[in-house]
This record gives structure tokens, C-alpha cells and sequence, in this order.
């Protein structure tokens, strides 16, 4: 008996290659596709829907471009007919293309533009094109085309990116995700709105390109005039992104925030997938109780809408319990939802229009998958009938992938069983349904070659019509704004002409006026110069800087004496040189302070170091001080402070930017004290201190009143024992 069915086995083997079956069909007549185009004789206009029939009932119409496409055999009459001219029949001899030409067109042209305005056009277009956008992808583009083509010159950019995105999303729903992509980017370039943002990426997302869709999509997140629907398609999006980046946590953030958004706003349909899609990212991640929640969740909801979204929602959960192997409860699910697919309403199959509950959610596939799970569980007789049934309804619907794949699976159970008669039949069949998926496939790839080339055609038309509008567009602006500037030029004319009548009247009056106040003015401002000058430098400073030269000459510090000598000049020099400003730039003014301290510390070594802090993000440049201001403060907190303490002390000078229009200066020394150095003052060093200081404080007074408040002032301790002083000045920005 063994020995039979080996020899049996052997024959099933051999005879595998010859069960294939062709089938060849001739044809009297010769069947050839037409392509052509109708356009104006004279002008070269095309001439949009024509009707093209032949006598044996083929018919279509022309496309915005005035081409067509009809299959006909030859030896069949072609004919075109339009209100805008006479009926013209050809006979067909050849598969060359056809080029019919009207002569007198651009009369009917324009009758026919004076009765639809552009804007009326480009709607019905762009309407036309969302009707046929499930239905036909060729009309739809072309009505998309017409849609461009009508805007004209003056077309503006917000109707350009509509028509743009309705053809990026019906590349989208065909799964031209390139053109998808490459069409939406330039809606958004005509305008950006966020509908053609989340748009985009939707299409990245289809396009497995979650980085670029992220980066698209994560700015709108900080929109707040945003509509439920769209921030719910937005979060869920960048779930989508995340999860497809394996970054887990920040998937289940947004889906959780989609969610919020859903149920808050009773979205259901998107309350399910957001469920659903969080169970998804919870099973991606192996937690499989946090999974089932969300599951349960999502098809407890689902029973509450129309019976193809719970049947789809049902297959999804089944799915995941074949990951999980739990195939008793899959198959108890799948069961359930044959039941339900059984009790759907029965409808007339139109081939244009899209499944309701997906293409995977047939009888055939779900008995498939039933079958699948019973065979994993090893229980094959009962996977049987299933696979029976499966092959029968595949068979009904044409569906030869699931019944290639039902058929093998059949043979390869029956041959599990040893029975090799119908082991071997059903191998049969399945070569047969092989060849024919074969043929069909090689169909549809010639199908969807020449498919794809009409679509790359008419979207290099679409993209050369944008060009060419605007090309229009820019040599319009540029005649409209020539224009506007020869009217503009005659107009500042007048006015310059009027303005210098009134300009010398008012100059003459002014100048009276001006001549009489400028003497006080600038007598004012001499003797706040003279009294600045007299401020500036503090004449013991002169005097010891001169000594501490003569010291280090005496050391025979020859070196030393002339850098300090070098060093005081500049300073010298500096501060003639503003002596004549009001305001020097504050950059200036830290150059300068800068030189002193040093020259000061040079002086003095052993008695203090210093620090000079500039805030972050400060701009100098943009402030103006008045010269040698700080100096006085400075010196008093090296004379009269510093230098009596008897370890080494700190000087501090720090600029702060307070707010965009007001700076904070501040000179801190950890000193002996204002109270006890007036203590160690003689009468006389009292007498100069006081007035020093009374003098800036005049200065800084006739510096408010002539520029409206713009310094403050204010001096205190530094530390609560008395020792130590701050000086803080606050500088308004002109």
C-alpha cells in the first residue's frame, strides 16, 4: 500500500508542470486603440467635449487638451459631433492617430466663453473632478486641468491651490503617492491652509515617509484655530508618524489627545479608530491586556454604527487574536462576522465605486482565515468546509487570489490526510487558477503601464499650463504695476511742486524762529559741555596717574612707566574727544571704563581685582550713554572704598538688559562702606566728594529734563553691615 502511493505521489509531482491551460482566440477583425485630438484650424485651440462614437455604439469625449481615445476595429466609422460645428465622419483604415481641425473655431470660442463665465467653469470643473475622482482618474484629472486652464490671468492663488490639492487628493486615492506629495507642496506654495497640510501628511504617511510627515505635521499642533475634525485628524496623524517610528509613547500620547478631541465632540466613527489604533500601538509593543481593552472598546463602539464598520472593526480584533493565537475566540469573531456580511442588504456591484468595508473583508477571505485558524490548531477536518467555501464564493466574485490561495491550501490539507486523489485534483486547479492570475496580472500591469503614462502625460500638461499661467500672471502684474507707477510719478510731481511753495514759506518762518532759539540752545548746550568736561576726570586722578609714572621711573621701570604713560594718553584722548557729545554710543563708554580700571588696577595691584559681565543677547550698539558718566562712580569705589580695606577686595561692573527698551548698569565693591570711609575723609576730601558728586547729579538732571527721564540713579549698601556699595543706573533707549 505504501509503495501505490509513493508511485501515486511521484506522478502528482511530474505532472505539475503541464497543468497549466492557455487559451487562444482569434478574431476576423482587427481591434486597435485611436487616439487623436480636435482643435481649431486656425488658431490651434482645443476643443473640449466633443462626442467621439463609432457606428458599432464605442463612445467618449475629448479632454480639456481636445484629445481622445477610443478603441474601434478597423473598417468602423468614427464620428464627431459638438454644437460648435458640423458633424464630421471618418472612416478608420490605420491605428494612426487622428487630428481633426474646424475651421472658423475662435468664433464659436467666444460665444461659448460670453455664455460661462470663468468662474462658473472653474466650479463645475473642480465638482466634476470630485464626482469622478473614485470613478474615473483620467476625467478627473482633466476636469482638474479645465479647472486650472479657466482660471486665466488673473486667476489669484487661493484658486490654484484648491484646484491643486482636490489633484493631489485624488492621486492620493489611487495610490500615486509621488504625484500625491509633489502636488500638494505646490497647492501650499499657491497658499497654505491647514486642510492641505494634514493633507500632505497623509500622503508622506502612505508614502512610508514618517520623519518628513512628522516634521510636516508637527507645527500645526501649536495652531489653536483649528476645527475638531482637523486637530483629530492631525493627532491621530502624528500617531501614525510616531508608531511607524517605533516610538511607542509618543504614538499613544497623540492618539489618547485625538481621542479626548473625538469624544468630546461626539466624532464616533473616529472615536473607533482612535481606539482602535491605540489597541494597535499597545499590541506593537507586546502589552496585550492593554491591547484587548482598547480592542473591546473599539468593537463595542462599532456595533453602534452601520453593520460594514462593526464587520471591518470585527476582522481587525479577529486579526489580532490570530497574533496572539487565540484562534478559538478568532474563529468565534470571524463566524459572527460571516453572519453579519450574510445579512447585508444586497447591491447591485459597480466596479467604479469604492467597497464600503474594504477590499480584505469578503465571505471568501474570511472563511479563508477561518480555516487558517483551525489549521493552525490542528484540527483539519474542520478547516475543510471552510476552505470549500471559501474557493466556491471566490470563484463567484472572480477573486483568484484567494481562490489560488484556498485551492493550494486544500491540497496541501487533503495530501496532510493521505488522500492524494484529491490532493492531486485540487493541484490541478490550482495551476489552472496560477495561469489565469498570470494572464490577468500581465493585464493589469500593461493596463496600469499605459495608465500611468496617460496620467504622467496629463499631469506635465497641468504642470506647463501653470507655467504658462503664470508667465501671464507676472507679464499682467508687470504692465498693471508699470501703470501704477506712471500715475504714482505724476502725482508726487504736483506734490513736490505744491511741498516746495510750502516748504519755503514755512522755512522762512522757521528760520526766524530758529535763528533766535539756537544761540540760547547753544549756549545751554556749552555750558553742560564745560560743566561734563569739568566732571569727567577727577583731577587726583590726573595728578597720582602722573606720580605713578614718576614712581616707575624712578624703579627705573622704564617699560611699565611708558605703557601706563601710553594707556592714560588714550584715555586722555578719548574722553577730549566725547567731551563735545551729549551720548556716546555704551560700546564706546566700556572701551573707555575699560582702560581706566586698568590703569587704575595697574596703580593699585594689591588692592583689588575686577570683572566686567555683558548679559546675554545684549546689543551695545543700540544704546547711548552719556560720556564718562560711570567714571566718578567708579573711582570712589576704588578710591574710597577699595583701597582702604585691608585684604584684596572685588569690583564688579555688570550691564543688564532689563526689558527691549531699558538697560541696568550696576558697579558693586565689597569695600569698607560709604559711612565708615566718610569717617576716614579729611574736611577737605569731604568737600571735593560732596560736590563730585552734586555735579552728576545736576548733570544727570539736565540730562532728564532734555531727554524726557532717560537716567535713574539710585546708590546703596551692598551688605547689610554697611560695607560694600552699589550703584545702579538705569539707561532708556532713545
Amino acid at each position: 500500500m505504501f509503495i501505490v502511493q509513493r508511485i501515486i505521489y511521484i506522478l502528482f509531482i511530474a505532472l505539475i508542470p503541464f497543468s497549466g491551460t492557455w487559451a487562444q482566440h482569434s478574431n476576423e477583425r482587427k481591434l486597435v486603440v485611436i487616439k487623436g485630438s480636435v482643435r481649431g484650424k486656425e488658431n490651434y485651440e482645443p476643443i473640449a467635449d466633443v462626442e467621439v462614437s463609432t457606428n458599432a455604439g464605442i463612445y467618449t469625449t475629448t479632454n480639456t487638451f481636445g484629445e481622445f481615445k477610443i478603441s474601434a476595429f478597423i473598417g468602423d466609422e468614427l464620428i464627431f459631433k459638438s454644437a460648435d460645428f458640423e458633424t464630421v465622419r471618418h472612416r478608420i483604415t490605420t491605428d494612426d492617430d487622428i487630428i481633426v481641425e474646424v475651421e472658423d473655431y475662435s468664433t464659436f470660442s467666444s460665444r461659448k466663453s460670453g455664455a460661462l463665465r470663468n468662474r462658473e467653469v472653474y466650479q463645475v470643473a473642480l465638482d466634476s473632478a470630485e464626482y469622478f475622482k473614485k470613478r474615473d482618474i483620467e476625467k478627473s484629472i482633466d476636469f482638474v486641468a479645465q479647472a486650472v486652464a479657466s482660471l486665466g490671468v488673473k486667476g489669484n492663488k487661493k484658486e490654484l491651490g484648491i484646484a491643486l490639492t482636490t489633484l493631489g487628493e485624488i492621486y492620493l486615492y489611487h495610490k500615486q503617492y509621488d504625484l500625491a506629495i509633489s502636488n500638494f507642496k505646490d497647492a501650499l506654495n499657491a497658499e497654505k491652509t491647514v486642510a492641505t497640510t494634514i493633507l500632505l501628511g497623509e500622503a508622506l504617511l502612505a508614502n512610508v515617509d514618517f520623519e518628513e510627515a512628522e516634521k510636516t505635521l508637527q507645527p500645526l499642533v501649536k495652531l489653536r484655530k483649528l476645527v475638531p475634525y482637523q486637530r483629530i485628524k492631525l493627532f491621530e496623524s502624528l500617531g501614525d508618524a510616531y508608531l511607524g517610528m517605533n516610538q511607542l509613547e509618543k504614538a499613544l500620547d497623540f492618539y489618547r489627545e485625538g481621542l479626548k478631541v473625538a469624544e468630546k465632540n461626539q466624532v464616533s466613527p473616529k472615536v473607533i479608530d482612535l481606539n482602535s489604533k491605540i489597541a494597535d500601538a499597545y499590541a506593537a509593543a507586546d502589552r496585550r491586556i492593554e491591547a484587548q481593552g482598547y480592542y473591546d472598546n473599539s468593537l463595542l463602539l462599532s456595533k453602534k454604527q452601520t453593520p460594514q464598520r462593526a464587520i471591518q472593526e470585527s476582522e481587525k480584533v479577529a486579526d489580532f487574536y490570530n497574533r496572539t493565537k487565540r484562534f478559538d475566540d478568532e474563529i468565534q469573531l470571524r463566524k459572527q462576522s460571516l453572519k453579519d456580511l450574510e445579512e447585508l442588504p444586497a447591491k447591485i456591484p459597480d466596479k467604479n465605486k469604492e467597497n464600503p468595508i474594504g477590499d480584505s473583508i469578503t465571505s471568501q477571505r474570511i472563511n479563508y482565515k477561518i480555516a487558517n485558524a483551525y489549521l493552525s490548531q490542528d484540527r483539519v477536518s474542520e478547516a475543510i468546509p471552510f476552505l470549500e467555501k471559501s474557493i466556491v464564493d471566490a470563484d463567484k466574485e472572480n477573486d483568484l487570489v484567494v481562490q489560488k490561495d484556498a485551492t493550494r491550501k486544500l491540497s496541501e490539507v487533503y495530501r496532510y490526510q493521505g488522500n492524494f486523489d484529491k490532493a492531486f485534483e485540487n493541484y490541478q486547479k490550482y495551476g489552472t487558477i496560477v495561469d489565469s492570475l498570470y494572464i490577468r496580472k500581465e493585464q493589469e500591469i500593461s493596463r496600469l503601464a499605459r495608465l500611468n503614462r496617460d496620467i504622467a502625460s496629463k499631469q506635465n500638461r497641468i504642470s506647463s499650463l501653470e507655467q504658462e499661467r503664470e508667465l501671464s500672471q507676472s507679464k499682467y502684474s508687470l504692465a498693471v504695476t508699470e501703470q501704477q507707477l506712471f500715475e504714482e510719478s505724476n502725482k508726487r510731481q504736483k506734490w513736490i511742486i505744491y511741498s516746495l511753495l510750502l516748504g519755503m514759506a514755512l522755512f522762512a518762518i522757521a528760520a526766524f524762529f530758529y535763528y533766535r532759539s539756537s544761540n540760547q540752545q547753544k549756549l545751554a548746550n556749552n555750558l553742560l559741555a564745560l560743566k561734563s568736561l569739568r566732571s569727567q576726570m577727577n583731577p587726583h586722578f590726573i595728578f597720582n596717574a602722573l606720580n605713578s609714572v614718576n614712581n616707575y621711573i624712578a624703579k627705573s621701570d622704564e617699560r611699565s612707566a611708558n605703557r601706563f604713560l601710553s594707556e592714560f594718553s588714550v584715555l586722555m584722548r578719548t574722553v577730549l574727544e566725547n567731551s563735545e557729545e551729549d551720548f556716546i554710543p555704551l560700546s564706546k563708554e566700556l572701551e573707555l571704563l575699560r582702560l581706566y580700571v586698568k590703569l587704575e588696577h595697574s596703580r593699585f595691584p594689591e588692592k583689588f581685582e575686577y570683572e566686567v559681565n555683558i548679559g546675554e543677547h545684549l546689543d551695545v550698539d543700540a544704546f547711548e550713554i552719556p560720556p564718562m558718566l560711570l567714571q566718578p562712580y567708579i573711582e570712589n569705589a576704588i578710591w574710597h572704598g577699595l583701597r582702604y580695606k585691608e585684604e584684596k577686595g572685588f569690583l564688579k561692573i555688570g550691564l543688564q538688559q532689563l526689558t527691549k527698551d531699558l538697560l541696568q548698569i550696576e558697579i558693586s565693591d565689597n569695600g569698607i562702606g560709604r559711612k565708615k570711609s566718610s569717617e576716614l575723609k579729611t574736611r577737605n576730601q569731604r568737600k571735593q566728594r560732596s560736590k563730585g558728586m552734586g555735579n552728576i547729579k545736576k548733570r544727570i538732571a539736565i540730562l532728564n529734563d532734555m531727554y524726557r527721564n532717560k537716567l535713574e540713579v539710585s546708590i546703596n549698601d551692598l551688605f547689610e553691615d554697611g560695607t560694600g556699595t552699589k550703584v545702579a543706573l538705569k539707561l532708556k533707549k532713545d
